[in-house]
């Protein structure tokens, strides 16, 4: 098996595509970006320089992903997508020179395994989506997304919880802090973070 790669795409020669990943037509990956095994870039999507993609990732048509932004396994980008890469964006200096690469400092949002971010979301580096976290369409992520954190708004507030497989989680009646999947089963238990927040972790799978 082997990449492929639609005759109007772009991709540097130093970018690495894993076996199985396809990028469509007025796509656009960079130079030494890294893509896993079975990844899809859709449509006019955009893939920074250096960025780190895992395996089994779809960005979808027009999502622009800028360097140094790192999306581990099957995470999900939606279309028209945006992350961001500059805490303080300006076209030029305070002379009024034309600001180069080296006159500011790259930063990067990093998504961990499973999530999603839907529809036109943009996340603000520095900023870190949690594994399985859901991003709703138009969010705009300021601030660090939990674990299995549902958010919405602007900015980007929880909600609730959802599950491994995409589905709002619903608390149980009997058991206080207990959530489970309306569609799975799995069961997942709401802690208190380190920082005061809250955070679930699974703790069983129902058959």
């Amino acid at each position: 098996m082997s990449h492929r790669i639609l005759p109007s795409a772009q991709v540097d020669p130093s970018a690495e595509l894993g076996d199985g990943t396809t990028v469509w037509d007025l796509a656009q990956v960079r130079e030494k970006a890294r893509l896993g095994e079975g990844c899809i870039v859709g449509r006019g999507a955009y893939v920074g320089a250096g960025v780190r993609i895992g395996d089994n990732v779809k960005l979808q048509n027009h999502a622009l992903v800028y360097e140094p932004a790192v999306l581990e396994d099957g995470v999900f980008v939606g279309p028209a997508v945006v992350l961001t890469n500059d805490r303080e964006p300006r076209s030029v200096d305070p002379d009024g020179r034309l600001k180069r690469g080296g006159d500011w400092e790259a930063v990067g949002v990093h998504v961990a395994e499973g999530a999603s971010l839907g529809a036109r979301s943009v996340c603000v580096a520095p900023v870190r989506v949690g594994r399985w976290a859901m991003v709703a369409a138009g969010a705009v992520v300021t601030r660090d997304v939990p674990d299995f954190a549902l958010v919405a708004g602007v900015p980007a507030r929880r909600i609730g919880w959802v599950g491994r497989a995409g589905a709002r989680l619903t608390e149980r009646p009997d058991e206080q802090g207990v959530w489970e999947c309306p569609r799975t089963g799995e069961r997942y238990v709401e802690t208190p973070a380190g920082d005061g927040s809250q955070t679930t972790v699974l703790i069983e799978r129902q058959a």
